[in-house]
């Protein structure tokens, strides 16, 4: 059987995975009567919860006795890592774009890679059924961004379907029958050439998806790129620098079959396949034969731009909501991250029981953490910080830079910006960009983007759309002014009052409401001013005969400031702390102790 492999790339939220569930429906993968979940190939909680695709997928399809491997890829810049190494084991790529959005910063830097590969993409105007869409505008904005990315001729000349994966077609014309997608089956097999790889040679693969299973351990997916593998083949992990890992035997072997992996006993050159059976291998290592001595070449991947401190939970709380709570779980648990998420590192920091975790953005790094926070995990989370470089020729220090695409209504232009120029930002290009709205263009320093996403909702009364993406290290750009109000801190341990914080709502907008434990250091609002302010937030109504503890009822008090983890960890300064348990999301102080907070105050100062 011949087979195809192509990759899926586009935007967040431009329908890939969507798309995938139709062609799934439409080869005959599922039986008739089969009950599948929408989104199917989103089996993630975090996934199916913020609608994104996180991990990286595959399935197979059948179309006119052509075997059809898909791997549906992330559309986060911040899961960038997933995609380049993906690309890797395919030979064609479906652009989609949606037809109202157009293409966006994730298309420009996933297409830039497929393109730098070599691939020939195809080209698929998605959700031409929207009101707003203008599928003729978008299709000259595509073949203009291939033009600036240095596409050759024959990727410019690229094939072109409008579709609705939605509603299941998809056609080469805009006004075309719209019956289903056999146009788009059958132009993956006319235009996606099949694995040029050879047979003969002695059995080589490179790991590119790391997944742990609880009957066969660890599971690495990758793409055969020479010769044939068997079942208990004995093989060697070969390391990039040349150095043997171990050696083993292929136990299983598992090829996709629609959303299912199923075992098969021989693969070959151009086959996607997981094998099972090797315990140290981990990405991107190469799998291979005895007779093989080195490793295949495996693609580069971009270095992290931000980092965070993980510490242990140290505070009164610490302890009481999780499972996992010392510092070797914690260690332990970062360092196998980073076996399967190549973006990722981990280093020991300078601080006791703490560690350094760098990453490509704020998004991946929250999504780590709320899977830790989930598995039972309790840790303390500080400010975000970007990763600085010294340039080798100039001696310069450098910092990253990141293209932002804001969509926006024109009345809400201004303040943004105003606000972008506050924080570096340079302004690349403003054009209008359908009904009121307006296209904005800045490259601003990633540091200017720490924490403004919460603010930016607010200015544009959470009608802007804001988009992001790395564009490279430049020259430090000095200062940027943070956070300008102060905390409201406890000063008691106990449990919040309505009494207390009734009288506390004219000093600042509050984070928690009534009845909830607070503890000496613990952030729990924002001060109106940029002071920080120590309140009493646990005082109850001392009673008397005159006055009644029913007289509480007519105290109302103005609903919380509720953050999730993301704002909370974008929230805080360099002074303060995420705590994150299974069962909470707390801001504090990093001293505690007052007189402990005003000596490190003072001696920061002299510093």
């Amino acid at each position: 059987m011949e087979i195809r492999n192509i990759a899926i790339i586009a935007h967040v939220d431009h329908g890939k995975t969507t798309l995938v569930d139709e062609l799934l429906k439409q080869s005959g993968s599922f039986h008739e009567h089969q009950q599948v979940s929408e989104r199917a190939m989103d089996s993630n909680d975090l996934e199916k919860e913020r609608g994104i695709t996180i991990l990286a997928k595959c399935t197979s399809v059948v179309w006119k006795d052509t075997r059809i491997n898909i791997i549906d890829t992330p559309g986060h810049a911040d899961f960038g890592g997933e995609v380049e190494r993906i690309l890797s084991m395919v030979d064609g790529a479906i652009v989609l774009v949606d037809a109202a959005e157009g293409a966006l910063p994730q298309t420009k830097f996933v297409v830039g890679k497929a393109l730098a590969r070599g691939l020939k993409p195809i080209v698929v105007v998605n959700k031409v059924d929207r009101g707003d869409a203008r599928p003729d505008e978008v299709h000259t904005e595509i073949f203009d961004l291939f033009a600036s990315l240095g596409a050759n001729d024959e990727q410019l000349d690229f094939p072109m379907l409008f579709a609705s994966g939605r509603q299941g077609w998809a056609d080469t014309e805009l006004d075309g029958p719209r019956k289903d997608l056999s146009p788009m089956f059958d132009l993956i097999l006319s235009h996606v050439p099949p694995p040029a790889l050879d047979k003969d040679k002695p059995f080589a693969m490179v790991a590119t998806i790391l997944e742990y299973d609880n009957f066969l351990g660890r599971v690495l997916t990758g793409r055969v790129e020479q010769g044939r593998a068997k079942v208990n083949m004995p093989v060697r992990a070969i390391r990039q620098d040349g150095t043997i890992v171990e050696t083993g035997r292929l136990t299983k072997l598992l090829s996709f079959r629609g959303l299912e992996r199923v075992p098969v006993d021989e693969v070959e050159a151009g086959d996607i396949v997981a094998v099972a059976g090797l315990s140290d291998t981990t990405i991107p290592d190469t799998i291979a034969s005895p007779e093989v001595t080195g490793p295949l070449p495996a693609i580069p991947v971009d270095p992290p731009t931000l980092s965070m401190t993980f510490r242990l939970n140290d505070g009164p709380l610490g302890g009481r909501e999780g499972k996992k709570v010392t510092s070797r779980q914690i260690r332990d648990r970062l360092f196998k991250e980073t076996e399967g998420n190549v973006a990722i590192r981990v280093t020991d920091s300078p601080e006791s029981e703490a560690f350094e975790v760098a990453g490509r953005g704020e998004l991946q790094l929250g999504v780590l953490i709320e899977t830790m926070r989930r598995e039972g995990f309790e840790l303390t989370i500080g400010r975000p910080r970007v990763l600085f470089r010294e340039n080798e020729e100039t001696g310069e220090r450098e910092e990253p830079y990141e293209e932002v695409l804001i969509d926006v209504d024109e009345p809400y232009s201004g303040v943004v910006v105003e606000k972008m120029s506050l924080r570096k930002g340079q302004m690349q290009d403003m054009r209008p960009s359908g009904g009121d709205k307006v296209r904005l263009t800045f490259l601003i320093p990633s540091r200017g983007l720490i924490g403004y996403h919460g603010e930016f909702l607010t200015d544009t009364r959470g009608t802007g759309i804001m988009n992001r993406l790395f564009a490279g290290y430049q020259p430090y750009a000095g200062p940027i002014e943070g956070r300008r109000n102060g905390s409201l801190i406890s000063s008691e341990d106990g449990v919040t009052t309505q009494y207390s914080l009734y009288s506390l709502q004219d000093r600042g907008t509050l984070f928690l409401g009534a009845g909830e434990k607070v503890y000496v250091g613990m952030i729990i609002g924002e001060h109106s001013r940029e002071n920080d302010l120590e309140v009493n937030c646990v005082r109850e109504k001392k009673l008397t005969n005159i006055r009644a503890a029913g007289k509480d009822e007519a105290l109302l008090l103005t609903p919380p400031r509720k953050m999730s983890l993301e704002q909370a960890i974008a929230y805080i300064e360099d002074d303060e702390l995420v705590e994150v348990t299974p069962s909470a999301v707390r801001l504090r102080k990093r001293y505690l102790d007052p007189h402990e907070r005003k000596k490190n105050e003072r001696s920061s100062k002299k510093d």
